[in-house]
């Protein structure tokens, strides 16, 4: 498929711009995996499914409901994407990343970035659990695919843009301030993307981690790297749905995914809530 160009993001953003009645977000917010109720905490709803939206991809993961939701939760004005897109679905990684010009020709400066991720663990033996949240602070792509091969648009940035910066260390240090009053610690992690669908192997873990590498995931990076070409900040917070392959031997399941993301989702919300109020 060609790839978009600036007119098909401008094309998208009016559109969703009518819907909301012109408002312009406070924030974007990307639920992850088993995350997807949070959107239903937003007041005053406006719901606009993906299949509507020029030149939008459509999740066709079973769980995701596919539709961008805007309302407001604690003050603020939050445009949420209900459902995310993976290379793995058949998309090409620009596609994966869409949203993230359309946000950013919303007005739109704040991403907060949401995934369930395997548990790889740290390099001096300290380990994770299922359940624990963790902050992003850096992440490694070793696929060579990005979201922005082919013709730049110009108007989103330069092609070559410095990547040291991608995750915001005031967004980093809020989440851990939120967390700590909500009692509980966020880790902080480097978040590796493997594209999938297939879970990794015990080799492709051990790999990782010698690289560096804490968390695994299967998304995440292509919306990243298109909001530090646009200068968007992004806070990004994964939670360890699983221990990654060969951690402890077990096999690891989609349904696993899911039951351990919903079952913290109630603190999972609580700290993204608390992290848009005090935005």
């Amino acid at each position: 498929m060609q790839k978009a160009v600036f007119s098909d993001y401008r094309e998208s953003a009016d559109f969703i711009s009518e819907r909301i009645g012109g408002e312009k977000p406070d924030a974007a917010l990307i639920l992850g995996s088993g995350l997807g109720d949070f959107a239903d905490r937003l007041e005053g709803q406006i719901v606009i499914p993906y299949r509507e939206i020029p030149h939008f991809p459509i999740s066709t993961v079973s769980y995701q409901k596919g539709e961008l939701v805007f309302g407001r939760l604690n003050g603020k004005k939050i445009l949420a994407m209900n459902g995310r897109f993976h290379y793995y679905e058949g998309w090409e990684m620009w596609q994966t990343a869409y949203p993230v010009g359309v946000f950013r020709l919303l007005g739109i400066d704040t991403m907060i970035v949401t995934n369930a991720a395997g548990g790889i663990g740290y390099s001096d033996g300290r380990s994770m659990r299922p359940g624990d949240l963790v902050c992003v602070t850096d992440q490694i792509k070793l696929a060579p695919m990005s979201p922005l091969r082919g013709a730049n648009i110009e108007e989103f940035g330069p092609r070559f843009f410095d990547m040291q910066s991608v995750f915001d260390k005031k967004l980093i240090a809020l989440a851990h301030e939120v967390a700590a009053a909500q009692g509980f610690e966020l880790l902080d992690g480097v978040y590796a993307y493997m594209s999938g669908p297939q879970y990794e192997t015990p080799a492709e873990i051990r790999a990782l981690g010698v690289l560096g590498a804490n968390l695994v995931g299967m998304s995440t990076v292509a919306e990243n790297i298109f909001a530090a070409q646009l200068g968007i900040r992004v806070l990004c917070v994964s939670c360890v749905t699983n221990m990654a392959a060969g951690i402890t031997g077990a096999a690891i399941t989609e349904d696993e995914v899911v039951e351990v993301a919903s079952s913290i989702s109630s603190k999972f919300e609580a700290l993204i809530g608390g992290v848009i109020e005090r935005l």
